[in-house]
Formats: structure tokens, sequence, C-alpha cells
């Protein structure tokens, strides 16, 4: 497998609180790794040390073979990484197309993906309903849908979601785990942080399990999926 993303013992902190201790993760071409872990362990840190939203103090993190530790976030996302933040950040001024329109970018052809406006109503079809509608006026279901397809509009070759069950309905958080299965089949790279177990262990591949800032576990969802004293002992389950 190709390796896309590395990410080599990285520590972060905002001011003088540590919050990661020597994190490593990898994740190959076409695959879905989740990072699990309670609320608090250093999950969305991760994910924004990744970014360049909040950059690592020592390690690295390397993409396709290059060292983007410290590029600033643009530069991150025009290498190829999309971000889909826990707090959605949509544009509750704009309407659902414009959300969708302002993100636009022409596809890479090295991604081999082509994400228009008509493929990710395609994805999610509530979304065409509402295309008029302000993104302020959205429920938090919807906005989750448009969040995750503005960041699709940038033709990402990893997409990056940071909790994205959180706060959603049972029913929607299943409709969402349909949807990132079929990103999955399409070939899209996925790391996805959560909380949520059975929605995560549904979609991953590989896992890895944070907790206090450093990894406790790594290996394949199904380790985690077959086995309830595992995910006891690592997730107070």
């Amino acid at each position: 497998m190709t390796t896309l993303l590395d990410v080599h013992e990285i520590e972060t902190a905002y001011g003088l609180s540590r919050v990661l201790f020597g994190v490593s993760i990898a994740v190959n071409a076409g695959e879905c790794v989740c990072l699990l872990g309670r609320n608090g362990v250093g999950k969305t840190t991760t994910m924004r040390s990744i970014m360049g939203l909040t950059p690592p103090q020592a390690g690295r993190v390397v993409w396709k073979g290059t060292d983007i530790t410290g590029w600033p976030p643009y530069r991150v996302a025009r290498a190829g990484l999309g971000f889909v933040p826990e707090d959605r950040r949509i544009f509750a001024d704009l309407t659902v197309w414009e959300n969708l329109d302002v993100a636009s970018r022409s596809a890479r052809q090295r991604s081999g993906h082509d994400f228009s406006i008509d493929r990710v109503f395609d994805l999610f079809p509530k979304l065409r309903e509402l295309t008029g509608r302000n993104g302020g006026f959205l429920s938090g279901g919807e906005q989750q849908m448009l969040t995750i397809a503005r960041t699709l509009m940038g033709n990402p070759e990893l997409l990056l979601l940071d909790e994205p069950s959180e706060g959603l309905a049972p029913i929607v958080v299943d409709h969402l785990g349909e949807q990132i299965a079929w990103l999955k089949r399409e070939g899209l790279t996925i790391l996805l942080a959560e909380q949520n177990v059975e929605f995560s262990l549904a979609l991953a591949d590989r896992v890895y399990v944070l907790e206090k800032g450093a990894l406790r576990f790594s290996g394949p969802s199904t380790a985690l999926r077959d086995n309830e004293a595992l995910r006891h002992e690592l997730l107070a389950l």
C-alpha cells in the first residue's frame, strides 16, 4: 500500500499545556483510518496538527513523502488534504449552493476524484432540496452534510473528519455512516476522529486509540470490533 500520510511522534501544546505526547499514525491510500478516544484525549488536536492549525512543537507530518510540518493551513489544503472541523463552520449567511460554489476547486488528475455540485447533491440529496436556503437555517444534520459536501468540493485526496456524528440524532448518524461508506467505496482516503465507537468500527479499516494525548492501541478495526473486553479496557465501554 502507498502511504499518503505519515505522522511521526508529534508533540503539540496550547501555550504551556502539552496535549500530544509522541503521537504517530499512518494512513494508506484508499483506507479509512479511525482515531478513537474519549472527549479531551487529543483527537481534535491531532487533526489540527496535521492541518497546520496548531503546528506540532516536535515530530513530523509527512504528506506523500514531503514534510509539511508547520505549513500554513492553506498550503496543506492545496496539497490535497480536506478538513471537516468539529464545529462545522459553514457560512451562515450564504445559501447551500453558495457555500458549495465558494469552495469549488478543479479536480486534481492525480486524485481520480471529481466532486462537482451535482455529484455532492447525488451524495447528499437533501442538500439539493435546500439549495436556496441559508446555511444558518439548516438543522444540525443538514449543516454536517453541507460542511462535508463543501470540503469535497475542494477535491481532496485525504478527507479528515473530526467528530462528524457528534450531536446528531441516531437516524441521522446512520445516514451519515452510509454516505461516508459510499465515499470509501469510491476510493477516497479518510481519517476519522470519533468518540462513537460503533459508528467508527463499522467504517474503519484500522484504528488508533488515544488516551491522555498518547497512543494506547493501534491495529485492525476487527481487533476491537470482535473483542468486547479490549474495547472496555481501552474505551471504558
